[in-house]
């Protein structure tokens, strides 16, 4: 009835402005096909893209123990609000915009183009799957439909597959020079890296799928390795942040954050334990990671209010680290720990060099409250890296080949791609001056320091009864900065095992999806939430409730 009614209006207003002979005139305030750039197009969904990941990111970094998570009950923390922004920047931005791009770019004869919207279409739906399970795709984008049904997970992974297909074909298509997009602002514009990238995606699907296909896992996994075209060395698919704080400010939002007033996020305190203690040294990362506002650790409970009480007994009974990792000064936070927030803001431990483009730790100690220091934000969000096809290689051997040595191969490789990356992020930043310095005053070489750490982890493995803990585990260590596998990984091996468990005995059940959000359910007549935050997405086969990753 109401759209009958709009309709009436609007037919008697176009007889009124007609017979007042007034011209009809497009509203410049409305994109139409005649009126849009395909490049602005490509411009928006690119960067809507890096904004969808870093919401997604955050929270698996909170929910895998990178970093605190600042809820005691993880009921509270994922409710259906919570994602609110996920849905809208991926259904309304990014597949709207994708879906209006492609008519036009076809038309053009924009194979660029075309090549990586649609790539960037399979990562969005990839990563809804991987986030709600089962979501709208075959009705979602009808202007006629206000009530799309969801489509089942499995079905939306497979069009994501087709296309990056798809997307493979239009990096090679004959195009001209001057139909190439005006900006990518993560290859500039090396089509060969893209290429390599959609190869990467489909390990990265064949992984996550080897659980209810184990068969076709390992025939594509061992496709993928005979063609040899995934990403090597210096094809990291990353997004990089500058240095200007003018409107819009392109500094990292983790710099920001932290380096404007002081402060910002909680770091875990299981997560700098394993890189500074767990192992008896430190990883070598561990100073471009973070960078301490102090020193030695704090023996005023008004700043850090766990240092008088005892562990809670779950802590006890597992024997896991509480409240600080050390005694260096490294200050977080434990899981689910949802305390205020004291007078810590210039003293606790902050983000780094990388990869948020802060300080590199060179021992100074300083507050961090201060915008001209480190790298000045000018760091990056690691979406898909080398060293990550590595260690997606490694699981493959280990649990779809049973080749133990191989997978040692693939993981020591990775650790070390990874190390690289770091250090070589760091060299080419404004702190590399401070990073050689350090280096030098302290008579240390940071290739002995990783041969040495590749050693110890090789002969650990060598070792270990759980040899997928140990992939897990230097998996998760190179994950800094991306939440977004590090839950996919957690979720689907269950490594690394052992996690630091919440502050309360019962923190509610762990999120395997999250709750269909509410500017979903509220709008749709066709939507039904889920029965929990315990469902499982479809290539999630393993044991059901948190016994299974904790």
């Amino acid at each position: 009835m109401k759209r009958y009614i709009y309709s009436l209006i609007c037919a008697v207003m176009l007889l009124l402005v007609s017979s007042c002979e007034l011209d009809l005139l497009d509203d410049p305030n409305k994109v139409t096909p005649t009126l849009a750039s395909p490049n602005f197009l490509l411009n928006r969904i690119q960067l809507d893209y890096k904004d969808f990941y870093n919401a997604l990111s955050n929270t698996g970094m909170s929910l895998t123990r990178i970093v605190n998570q600042g809820s005691a009950q993880y009921e509270s923390a994922y409710t259906p609000q919570s994602t609110n922004g996920w849905w809208s920047n991926s259904y309304a931005n990014i597949l709207a915009d994708i879906n209006f791009l492609v008519p036009l770019a076809e038309e053009l004869n924009y194979q660029r183009h075309l090549g990586i919207a649609k790539t960037i279409k399979a990562m969005v739906l990839f990563n809804l799957v991987d986030s709600y399970g089962d979501v709208p795709l075959s009705e979602a984008l009808d202007p006629l439909n206000y009530f799309p049904k969801v489509d089942p997970g499995a079905s939306v992974y497979e069009a994501a597959f087709m296309a990056l297909n798809e997307a493979a074909v239009h990096f090679t298509a004959t195009t001209s020079m001057d139909t190439t997009p005006l900006n990518d602002y993560y290859y500039g514009r090396d089509y060969a890296k893209w290429i390599r990238l959609v190869n990467t995606l489909k390990l990265r699907y064949y992984i996550n799928t080897k659980l209810v296909n184990q068969a076709a896992s390992t025939a594509g996994i061992s496709a993928l390795v005979a063609e040899g075209n995934m990403l090597k060395g210096g094809d990291d698919f990353v997004f990089r942040f500058g240095t200007s704080n003018a409107n819009p400010d392109s500094r990292h939002p983790s710099f920001t954050g932290s380096y404007t007033s002081g402060g910002g996020t909680y770091h875990s305190t299981y997560y700098m334990w394993h890189m500074t203690e767990a192992k008896g040294f430190d990883d070598p990362r561990a100073r471009y990671y973070w960078y301490r506002q102090v020193t030695v650790n704090s023996t005023n409970p008004d700043e850090i209010e766990c240092i008088t009480q005892i562990a809670p007994p779950q802590y006890l009974v597992g024997n896991f680290i509480y409240c600080l990792p050390g005694k260096r000064g490294y200050w977080g936070r434990d899981h689910l720990d949802p305390d205020g927030v004291p007078p810590d803001g210039l003293k606790r431990t902050v983000w780094g060099l990388y990869p948020a483009g802060g300080r590199f730790d060179n021992d100074s100690g300083a507050p961090t409250n201060n915008p001209s220091l480190g790298a000045q934000g000018a760091g990056l969000y690691p979406i898909m890296l080398a060293a990550y096809v590595d260690f997606m290689l490694a699981e493959a051997a280990l649990t779809l080949n049973a080749d133990a040595a191989a997978a040692k191969s693939y993981m020591l490789s990775a650790v070390e791609k990874h190390m690289d990356f770091v250090t070589d992020f760091a060299a080419s930043s404004r702190e590399s001056a401070n990073v050689s310095d350090f280096y030098a005053s302290q008579n240390r070489n940071i290739s002995a320091e990783v041969a040495s750490y590749l050693t110890y982890v090789g002969n650990e493995y060598d070792v270990a009864s759980n040899k997928m803990y140990i992939i897990g585990r230097e998996y998760w260590l190179s994950l800094f900065g991306n939440g977004v596998e590090s839950l996919n990984l957690y979720k689907r091996t269950g490594q690394p095992q052992g996690m630091q468990p919440g502050l309360e005995e019962d923190p509610g059940l762990f999120p395997r999806s999250f709750l269909y959000p509410n500017n979903y359910m509220v709008t749709n007549n066709n939507a039904v939430q889920k029965s929990s935050l315990g469902a499982q997405v479809f290539w999630d086969t393993n044991p059901a409730g948190n016994a299974w990753i904790y």
